[in-house]
C-alpha cells in the first residue's frame, strides 16, 4: 500500500486526483536509473554552488544542502537508503530524502533548473565516466594483442578469403588486424567523448531560466569543457547515447569477429590454437567436447548491443522538440549497453593470454592450398610476363600439381618450364612459404620484419595513451 509520502508529487498542485497505481508503475524509471545516483548528487551539488555564487541561495543554504546531499550519496554507497517507486525516478527520490533530512531548504535544490537539464546532465556524467573505462579497457586489450604478436612474429599460416586458403601470412600480422580494429574503436570512442563532454545544465525545461545563472561556471564546477549553445537541443538531444552505442555496437562486431576465428581455431578441422580449459566447458552427453563458450557468448551478445542501438534510433525518430517522456527509455538501452560491453572486454582481457598457438598445425595448413601460387605469377611478371598471362600460367601449373597430388614447390623445373620457357631455377625462392612471408617487407606487410616494427610503432602509441 502506498504511503502519504509515495503519492504526494512534487508536481502534484495541478492534479485533483491521485496517480493511478499502474500508472505510477508503468511510469517509474527508479528501479532502473538510481545508477546515475552519484551523477545526479554530483551534478546537484555543483548547481547549488553556483547558485550561492550567484547570489541566489545563501552560502548558508548551499551548505546545508551539499551537506544533506553527501550524506544521501553515503547512504546510498552503503545500500542504506531507501527507494521508493511512488515518487517515480532516482531525481526525486534524493530531492525528497534530502528535504526530509534538512528542511523546507531542502526544496531550494531545484530552483533554475528542470529535471530535463537535470537527467541530461547526469546521463552525460554517467557516459563520460564509462566512456573512459570502456577506452581504458580497450587499451589493455589492445596491449594483450600486440603481446601476442610480437610473440608470434615469425608463426607461418594461412590466410585466407572466401574461407579458403589465399596466402601465407604470420600469426603475428594477424593479430595485429585485430589490434588496428581495437585501434579504431579507442579513437572513435576517444571522439565521442568530446560530444558528451557538453553541460545541458541550465536548459531548465527547454527555455532556459530568469534566475541569474552562471552556466560556465556550472560547466567548471563538473569538468565540462564547453556548454550546450542552444537550451532546446540541450534537453531533447540524444546523439551522444546514440553515438556511444554506435561505437558499442562497432566493438562488439570486432570481437565477435574475433570470436568467430577463435571457434574456427580451436574446432578440430583446424586446430591451430588450444585455450584454457577455464574459459571452456563440456557436453551434457558428449564426454569429448571442449567449447569455447565464452568466445561463443561474446559472440551472440553482440546482437543485444544492436538491439540497443536500433531500440534508441527508433525511440528518437519522431520526436519533436523538446523534451518528450520517450527519452526515459534511452536508459536500459544504454546500461545494457555499456554493462554488455565491459563484460565483453574484461572477458577478452582474460581468455587472450591463455591462447596457446599451434605452429606447427598452422605451418601444416598452410602448405596446402598451394597458397604461392600468387608468388609464381608474380615471378613472371618479373620476367617480362603480362600478369593476366602469368596469372593463366600459374593457375595451369597449380592444376598440373593437384592431379599430381604434389606442391607447387615440389614440381621439379622441367614440370614448371612446361607453362612457360622463362621459368628457371630461381623460381624455387618464390614457391617457400617463408620466401613469400618475407617478401612482403613493406608497410603493413606480413612480412616478420614489418611485424615487429608495428609492434614497436603500436607499443609507442599506446604509452602516448596512456601519457595523455
Amino acid at each position: 500500500m502506498a504511503t502519504e509520502k509515495d503519492t504526494v508529487k512534487p508536481w502534484g498542485g495541478r492534479f485533483a486526483e491521485p496517480t493511478d497505481r499502474f500508472v505510477e508503475e508503468f511510469t517509474e524509471s527508479v528501479s532502473f536509473d538510481r545508477r546515475l545516483a552519484p551523477y545526479d548528487i554530483q551534478g546537484s551539488i555543483a548547481h547549488v554552488e553556483m547558485l550561492a555564487r550567484v547570489g541566489v541561495l545563501t552560502e548558508d543554504e548551499s551548505g546545508r544542502i551539499c551537506s544533506g546531499l553527501n550524506t544521501i550519496l553515503a547512504d546510498i554507497v552503503t545500500g542504506k537508503f531507501t527507494w521508493r517507486q511512488g515518487l517515480e525516478d532516482v531525481h526525486m527520490n534524493i530531492e525528497a530524502a534530502l528535504v526530509e533530512r534538512i528542511g523546507e531548504v531542502g526544496k531550494k535544490v531545484h530552483t533554475g533548473r528542470s529535471r530535463n537539464d537535470q537527467v541530461a546532465t547526469d546521463l552525460r556524467l554517467y557516459l563520460r565516466a564509462e566512456t573512459e573505462t570502456t577506452r581504458s579497457l580497450l587499451l589493455q586489450a589492445m596491449q594483450a594483442l600486440v603481446t601476442l604478436a610480437e610473440q608470434e612474429a615469425d608463426t607461418v599460416m594461412p590466410g585466407y578469403t572466401h574461407l579458403q586458403g589465399a596466402q601465407p601470412v604470420t600469426f603475428g600480422h594477424h593479430m595485429l588486424a585485430w589490434y588496428e580494429m581495437l585501434k579504431r574503436d579507442e579513437q572513435r570512442l576517444a571522439d565521442c567523448l568530446e560530444r558528451i563532454n557538453v553541460l545541458p545544465l541550465g536548459a531548465a525545461a527547454l527555455a532556459g531560466t530568469r534566475f541569474p545563472i552562471d552556466r560556465s561556471l556550472a560547466a567548471e564546477l563538473l569538468g565540462f569543457p564547453a556548454v550546450a549553445d542552444n537550451s532546446l537541443d540541450a534537453v531533447s538531444d540524444r546523439d551522444f547515447v546514440i553515438e556511444f552505442c554506435a561505437d558499442a555496437a562497432l566493438v562488439m562486431l570486432h570481437l565477435s569477429r574475433f570470436s568467430e576465428e577463435l571457434v574456427l581455431w580451436l574446432s578440430p578441422a583446424f586446430g591451430f590454437i588450444d585455450i584454457d580449459d577455464a574459459f571452456c566447458t563440456g557436453s551434457s552427453i558428449m564426454p569429448q567436447k571442449k567449447n569455447p563458450d565464452v568466445a561463443e557468448l561474446v559472440r551472440g551478445k553482440t546482437g543485444r548491443v544492436y538491439g540497443d542501438l536500433m531500440a534508441l534510433l527508433t525511440m528518437m525518430k519522431g520526436q519533436p522538440l523538446a523534451y518528450n517522456r520517450d527519452n526515459q527509455e534511452d536508459k536500459e538501452c544504454l546500461f545494457d549497453a555499456v554493462d554488455t560491453l565491459k563484460q565483453c572486454l574484461e572477458a577478452y582481457l582474460k581468455l587472450l593470454p591463455s591462447i596457446e598457438v599451434k605452429r606447427e598445425a598452422m605451418l601444416a595448413a598452410a602448405q596446402k592450398g598451394y597458397l604461392t601460387a600468387t608468388d609464381l605469377a608474380d615471378y613472371l611478371v618479373m620476367k617480362g610476363v603480362a600478369f593476366r598471362d602469368a596469372h593463366a600460367v600459374a593457375g595451369k601449373a597449380v592444376q598440373y600439381a593437384i592431379e599430381q597430388g604434389s606442391g607447387l614447390e615440389q614440381l621439379k623445373l622441367p614440370e614448371l618450364q612446361q607453362f612457360h620457357e622463362r621459368i628457371n631455377a630461381d623460381v624455387y625462392d618464390f614457391l617457400t612459404l617463408e620466401g613469400s612471408i618475407a617478401a612482403r617487407d613493406h608497410t603493413g606487410g606480413t612480412a616478420p620484419a614489418r611485424v615487429r616494427a608495428a609492434v614497436a610503432e603500436a607499443r609507442s602509441h599506446l604509452e602516448a595513451l596512456a601519457g595523455e
